[in-house]
């Protein structure tokens, strides 16, 4: 998966933003999330504590922002209007999935063991399941021609959301270990079994 900025002050803002969060992430991974401060991670990165938060608003948002929802969103927009919604988010994860590299891949997993592993950042993540459904709403609704805010958007949205997450091993979350690429399957099935209207069996 390719999002490499192109520009030379775009290049050196994603160069910094990268090692704010590899250096976060390993002072987490090391010390605990609790123990580490915002003042630790620009040190180790080597910028100012005002720097950190000109890229993140809060210590958390070093592991909860999920880059990968923007290209998703991005993916979905790109597929035809002809496309029945459920569809093009299927065609989407698929195009996510199959460019996802493998420090991409590698990276996922340490950031969500973290977050499964920390239970204030878990109960972060699954608030955060709202906005996800709000920017897939926006989208789905783009494409249809409706409003943002549109109830049927919404709800399609929500679906969406819901079996995804369903799709995920419980006991491997509970246990912090987070998703592998494996996965990406069983969220694919989810979906398709959504299409067929939840069939059971």
């Amino acid at each position: 998966m390719s999002t490499s900025p192109t520009g030379l002050r775009e290049r050196k803002k994603a160069k910094t933003r990268a090692a704010i969060r590899e250096h976060a992430m390993r002072l987490f991974e090391e010390q605990g999330f609790a123990a580490t401060t915002v003042e630790q991670i620009a040190e180790a990165a080597e910028v100012s504590p005002s720097t950190f938060f000109r890229y993140f608003p809060a210590k958390e948002d070093v592991v909860l922002v999920d880059d990968v929802d923007a290209v998703l969103v991005q993916a979905i927009r790109a597929q035809p209007a002809d496309v029945a919604p459920i569809e093009a988010i299927v065609r989407a994860l698929r195009d996510v999935f199959a460019n996802m590299d493998p420090e991409t891949w590698a990276w996922e997993r340490r950031r969500q063991k973290l977050v499964l592993g920390v239970p204030e950042l878990r109960a972060r993540m699954m608030h955060q399941m709202t906005g996800a459904i709000d920017l897939m709403a926006e989208v789905i609704g783009e494409r249809a021609g409706l409003p943002p805010d549109d109830f049927s958007a919404r709800v399609t949205a929500g679906a969406a959301v819901g079996v995804m997450m369903a799709a995920l091993p419980a006991a491997r979350l509970t246990s912090g270990e987070g998703v592998t690429p494996d996965d990406h399957r069983r969220v694919l099935h989810a979906l398709t079994l959504l299409q067929q209207g939840l069939p059971l069996g």
